[in-house]
């Protein structure tokens, strides 16, 4: 039986190994693949794992021998889900490895917008420290969680934990997830409405997945609803926010600071206004990349296709 891993790199630079994967059948591993490679690579293969590579109908109808997909990442809309059912490929997908890791980013990305500790590090490295006339200095509006309102969209695995740690570190939770039923908890109040959630939160969090309904949900209207000098956290998807209209808000200080870990284009364009908007703080899309995230991945991948081949699928998505 064949494998092939398509774009293994970011899963894999080289700290894990894919011994387990090997074990299960003849393995390629591609740390990247351009779309015209797909199907050449995958031509004779029957199992075919993906993170960013799309396999849509065209490719499906080019793999006869495609049995299973695994997709190495929570979100599967990488695969043409319905066309894979009807060609009777089964699609897994990896739930639930990267909980801790995001919400560890998120509380990371939240202090640094609160005390603009990047602003600081980056200050002692230009040597503003070593000239002070004082023992100490610090940056305007340099705040602490404790007391603030968190206002979470979304309400998963992510926003329950990410509510958990807000809770034990002294903040006020706020909730909206649209269309679900609220679990009562200590500490948690739920808001009926986004806008309720946006103009009551000094913090707001976005941990919901992207859907047309939701695109550019964070925008020119919904950001005057919001405090002056609220905080805005993106850990989920870059398509959630208009780039322009954030931009706008935070250079004129009606936004006071963003942390953000996704963009609407990954990797982004050189002229993506956040890029050098005023107290954006950006990472390159790594809440979910830490060594222990990656390893519990890789097991769950590893499971998946395991499972599959005794007959007993986990994790399938159609």
């Amino acid at each position: 039986m064949r494998i092939v891993v398509l774009d293994g790199y970011t899963l894999n630079p080289g700290d894990l190994s894919w011994a387990e994967l090997r074990s299960l059948g003849e393995l390629t591993v591609y740390d990247r693949t351009p779309k015209s490679l797909i199907v050449e690579r995958c031509v004779d293969a029957e199992i075919v794992f993906t993170n960013k590579c799309v396999i849509s109908k065209y490719e499906i109808d080019l793999l006869p021998m495609l049995k299973f997909i695994g997709v190495l990442a929570t979100g599967y809309n990488v695969v043409d889900i319905t066309y894979a059912t009807q060609k009777n490929i089964v699609v897994c997908n990896i739930p639930a490895y990267s909980t801790s890791s995001v919400v560890q980013t998120i509380i990371g990305l939240i202090i640094s917008c609160l005390t603009k500790m990047p602003d600081q590090i980056k200050s002692v490295q230009r040597g503003q420290w070593q000239r002070s006339k004082d023992f100490s200095y610090y940056p305007k509006n340099c705040l602490e969680i404790t007391g603030k309102t968190l206002g979470i969209v979304g309400y998963g695995r992510i926003g329950r934990k990410l509510a958990d740690v807000a809770l034990a570190l002294g903040a006020k939770v706020l909730v909206y997830n649209k269309g679900k039923t609220y679990e009562e908890r200590i500490g948690v109040e739920y808001a009926l409405s986004q806008e309720e959630l946006l103009s009551c939160s000094d913090i707001v969090s976005l941990n919901c997945p992207l859907t047309p309904e939701n695109e550019k949900m964070i925008n020119e209207t919904t950001i005057a609803y919001m405090k002056p000098g609220s905080i805005i956290i993106n850990t989920a998807r870059g398509g959630l926010i208009d780039e322009v209209a954030l931009a706008t808000a935070l250079n004129s200080g009606h936004i006071g600071a963003a942390g953000l870990d996704v963009l609407s284009t990954e990797p982004p364009r050189l002229d993506n206004p956040l890029l050098t908007a005023k107290h954006a703080y950006i990472t390159p899309h790594t809440a979910w990349a830490t060594l222990e995230a990656r390893s519990r991945l890789m097991n769950i991948a590893v499971d998946n296709l395991r499972s599959f081949l005794a007959g007993n699928i986990i994790n399938k998505v159609n």
